[in-house]
Formats: C-alpha cells, structure tokens, sequence
C-alpha cells in the first residue's frame, strides 16, 4: 500500500514537472517564431525610421511606430485614470466597510464582469457609448481613444480590485488595532496604515491591470476608429498596437516586408508584457515577504 502511494506521487510529480516544463518551452518557441520574423524586417526597412517613423501606411510601405505607440498611450492612459482609483476604492470598500453579504455581492459582481468577453464590451461602446462620447464632446465620430480607454478599464477593474482586496486582507489585525488604540480614526488608518503596507501588492494588481489593458484587441479594434495617427488628445481616433496586428495580419502577403513589421509590432508588445509581469511579479513577491 506504502508502495502504491510512493508511486502515485513520483508519477503525479514528474507529470506536473512535464507539464510545467512544457509550458516553458511552448512559450520559448513562440518567442522564437515572432522574434525570428520580426528581425527579418529590419533586412528590409531601417530600424530608425520604425521606431520613430510618423506614419503608418502600409500600402506606401511606411512603417512608423509613433502612431500606434500614441494611440496605445492615449487608450492606456484613459484607462489606467478610470481604473485606478475605482479599482482602489471598490477593494476598500469591500475590505473594510462591506458587511459579509454585500461582500459576497460585490465579489460575485466582479467576477461577472471579468467574465464579460471582450467582442460584447466592443458592441456596447460601439452602439452605446461612442454616441454618448460623441454628444458629450460634439465630435464628428465618438470612436476615439476616449471610448476605448472607458471600456479597457471596464475590463482591467476586476484585476485591480480582486488583488488590491486579497492585499488588504493579507495584512496582519495588529497594523489597524495598533493604529486604531493610538487614537487614529478609520480613514486616517486605511489611508496612513493599512494602504502604505498594502502597497506593494496593490501596485501588482495595477501592473496586471496594465498588462490586460495593452494587450486587448478586440474591443479596441472595434471602438477606437483605427486611425494611426499622432493624436494630441483622447478624443481623437487612434489605432493601438495589438489593433493593428488583428486589423491587417489576415490580407498581409506572406514574407512581404509588411508581413514582417507586424512581427516587428509583436516582438515590441511581448517585450511591454513581460516587463509588465515582470515587475508585478517582483511586487507580488515584495507583498508576501512584507506580510
């Protein structure tokens, strides 16, 4: 019997092992593929005039970064504006003033609104808020950077406030009872104790947020007008990275030099997103040695 239960786990761990060793070379070779056709396009265009090209067309075999660097700016920065301090406030509130039922509610809410794929928040910004954004702003078109960051932070809150809450949880009673028995009040202690020890896993759960924002495609491909141009201000038209693949991947000629530069925008979004997890790695790391 003692024998059986041995070899039951040797088996299970070397199949974890295989799969976790799987995963890393999955991963490698993916890397490999992009990277490899990505490098191949710098034999066929100037590295300079990609990275600080002004334009974007690609029927003239004009390959400029700038445009769609904008326009990710643009749409992550509304995004990140909105997030963050709903994500933030939401997590307080669920963590410290939320009784357990309607803590149960808003977790469940969340959850669902994670759940929500992104081609639905696209047909809703599409038909429903580009109209208001349009109104609002007296624009000729509502599909602008404005629209896309409302709807990508939609979709980067439920990140945001699930780690800033499992954050907030994770800290030991003894910050809130020392800061409370010292005289301090309840908001003075979440804002001066408990958020400043929370920090480093928040900052995570922002990080991840990031991620999930500069790597949407579908909704933004749907609701930001696909304009690559150098937008001044959110309520332009942009056209991100990741839209651009999407948009122009399916009618590029194999092996064409336009094939190629969307590689090249490939290789720079695996770059941001493994910086990106990255750093909310080292973060969410920080968090568990710090409580």
């Amino acid at each position: 019997m003692f024998s059986i239960r041995r070899f039951k786990d040797s088996s299970m761990k070397h199949i974890l092992f295989g799969v976790g060793v799987s995963n890393i070379i999955i991963i490698f070779l993916i890397f490999l593929f992009i990277f490899s056709n990505g490098m191949k396009f710098f034999g066929h265009y100037s590295a300079k005039d990609f990275f600080f090209g002004a334009k974007w067309i690609s029927l003239s075999e004009f390959y400029g970064l700038l445009p769609l660097l904008v326009g990710s700016f643009w749409v992550t920065l509304v995004a990140l504006v909105i997030s963050i301090p709903v994500g933030i406030f939401t997590a307080i509130y669920i963590a410290e003033y939320a009784s357990p039922k309607m803590r149960t509610t808003f977790k469940i809410i969340i959850e669902t609104m994670s759940a929500i794929p992104s081609v639905v928040l696209g047909f809703i910004g599409l038909y429903a808020l580009s109209s208001i954004v349009k109104n609002a702003f007296s624009l000729n078109s509502g599909l602008t950077a404005l629209t896309g960051g409302i709807m990508l932070a939609f979709m980067a809150i439920p990140t945001i406030v699930s780690i800033a809450d499992d954050s907030l949880n994770a800290l030991d009673k003894s910050y809130k009872e020392a800061s409370l028995a010292l005289g301090a009040n309840k908001v003075e202690t979440i804002f001066n104790v408990l958020l400043p020890a929370a920090f480093p896993g928040i900052f995570a759960g922002i990080m991840l947020g990031f991620g999930r924002i500069i790597g949407e495609t579908l909704t933004v491909l749907m609701i930001t007008g696909n304009s690559p141009i150098l937008a001044t201000s959110p309520l332009s038209p942009v056209r991100t990275l990741t839209a651009t693949i999407a948009a122009e991947m399916g009618e590029v000629v194999q092996g064409s030099t336009h094939y190629f530069a969307l590689f090249a925008i490939g290789i720079i979004l695996f770059f941001i997103s493994f910086i990106t997890n990255s750093i909310a790695d080292r973060f969410i790391q920080k968090s568990r040695k710090f409580n």
